[in-house]
């Protein structure tokens, strides 16, 4: 149990052979179909400039990057080993422009203000030990009328949230009238909340604007 939960650390921060293998656990299965179903409910305009905030494996910009044609996608993660692996998954992305991956601090973001239209948060905001300055970056890097959108495999409210924030260090979990709060406190309105229907699930979207 002991090894098994030392494996789960590589969650919060991918690291050598057992951060690589997490990585690609990341980029498929149950976390595949939350990314599809998270974005099949965002409206995209397909030219947007998009930034996703811990990157992870790179997959959930592949799939920004299709549902935008016409836009860009950068990717940001304080993990050397997501960084590495997300710019091997975007490879002719990044060759063609469209992609950049940078290794950074979600709560101290090196991107101009007002840039992005759409910034995303997969299943990361759990292990952001700087949640309300983290905020405050993710709000200052969107553009006036952009969007901020959190996808969360856990919504807070069950048994399975305890499970899982128990075997994993810093790991935390909020509910959605937490984070609601949280996301008005720092500048965000018009807060849209998402869950889905299938009750097999607890997987919820925050959407809100700047």
């Amino acid at each position: 149990m002991a090894l098994l939960d030392g494996f789960f650390q590589n969650t919060r921060k991918p690291e050598g052979l057992g951060g690589r293998m997490m990585l690609d656990i990341m980029n498929g299965g149950a976390h595949e179909k939350l990314a599809t179903w998270a974005l099949d409910q965002l409206a995209f305009a397909g030219d947007e400039q998009m930034l996703d905030l811990g990157c992870g494996g790179g997959a959930n910009l592949a799939r920004l990057l299709a549902k935008a044609p016409e836009g860009t996608a950068t990717g940001a993660d304080y993990s050397p080993a997501s960084v590495e692996k997300s710019r091997e998954v975007n490879a002719q992305a990044i060759a063609e422009g469209r992609c950049q991956v940078v290794e950074a601090d979600v709560a101290e973001l090196p991107f101009a203000d007002d840039a992005y239209d759409l910034v995303t948060a997969f299943e990361t905001i759990y292990f952001w030990p700087q949640m309300e300055k983290s905020l405050a970056e993710a709000w200052r890097v969107v553009k006036p009328g952009g969007r901020f959108a959190i996808i969360n495999e856990e919504d807070g409210l069950h048994e399975k949230t305890t499970e899982w924030s128990g075997r994993i260090d810093g790991m935390r979990v909020y509910t959605p009238d937490q984070l609601e709060q949280l996301l008005r406190g720092a500048g965000f309105s018009d807060v849209r909340i998402i869950e889905t229907p299938d009750p097999s699930y607890n997987w919820i979207i925050f959407e809100a604007r700047k």
